[in-house]
């Protein structure tokens, strides 16, 4: 589209100085599905390094102007709630509204991904993260500050890999290798629902059948290989991604 790199420089570029520290790197990324019946065919992604933070947003749209509109919007309530936290952290007085922080993390829609045939799929992304334990609240900050509808973390309290991810009644819920008991989990104040369905003991190929089987977005399950909590999804694309800890505990 003739002008979509001025356009996205002007829109972004104004969003840096809404960043609490130096923007050391940013990276904007449209993609275009290749299937004709995708509501929203046209995927602007972002990449934001904020002084070693990263802030991720993603948006689809009809078309890339209306794209790098949404994306934006997402960019600037995620730059304006890090530096809002920032401050707390000064010393300033946060918030008085209950559950504030949480505006930044609705639960929406799950996003649409290229219906690609089964036997075209790879795993073509393997990203790792860190083990460190997060409370529920840190895990559902982390997870509306990079976008996502899932986040793959160690919970705090069960010392268990675990994923927060958007559904139920609360729009959030939680899943973790065994279920926990209530009393197990460290101290939260985030609204959710907790699964008491145990993680599935996969193989890696074993999850990709399971996945495709229940038309599930994402699968996290208990790699029977490293003996540890595992999760499968569809990327926008129509491959699949693959999320496990970095080292064992």
């Amino acid at each position: 589209m003739p002008g979509i790199d001025d356009y996205v420089r002007d829109k972004i570029g104004s969003l840096l100085r809404l960043a609490h520290r130096p923007v050391l790197a940013a990276r904007v990324r449209l993609t275009r599905h290749g299937d004709p019946a995708v509501e929203r065919p046209v995927v602007a992604q972002a990449n934001l390094d904020v002084s070693g933070r990263i802030v991720r947003a993603q948006a689809e749209a009809v078309n890339p102007r209306e794209a790098v509109d949404r994306l934006e919007e997402r960019l600037r309530r995620r730059l304006e709630k890090i530096a809002q936290h920032w401050e707390a952290r000064r010393g300033h007085a946060p918030s008085a509204e209950p559950h504030e922080w949480r505006h930044e993390s609705e639960p929406r829609a799950w996003r649409a991904y290229f219906p690609r045939p089964e036997d075209e799929r790879e795993i073509v992304r393997h990203k790792v993260y860190e083990p460190t334990s997060l409370a529920v609240d840190e895990a559902a900050h982390e997870m509306g500050l990079l976008d996502y509808d899932f986040f793959l973390f160690t919970e705090a309290g069960t010392r268990q890999d675990s994923v927060l991810y958007r559904a139920g009644e609360t729009g959030y819920r939680l899943a973790q290798l065994t279920p926990p008991h209530d009393h197990e989990l460290a101290p939260f104040t985030l609204p959710l629902t907790i699964s008491r369905q145990p993680a599935p003991q996969l193989t890696t190929a074993e999850a990709v059948d399971r996945l495709n089987l229940l038309g599930l977005p994402f699968l996290f399950f208990l790699d029977v290989e490293r003996r540890r909590g595992a999760l499968l999804y569809h990327r926008y694309d129509g491959h699949y991604g693959l999320i496990a800890p970095s080292e064992e505990p």
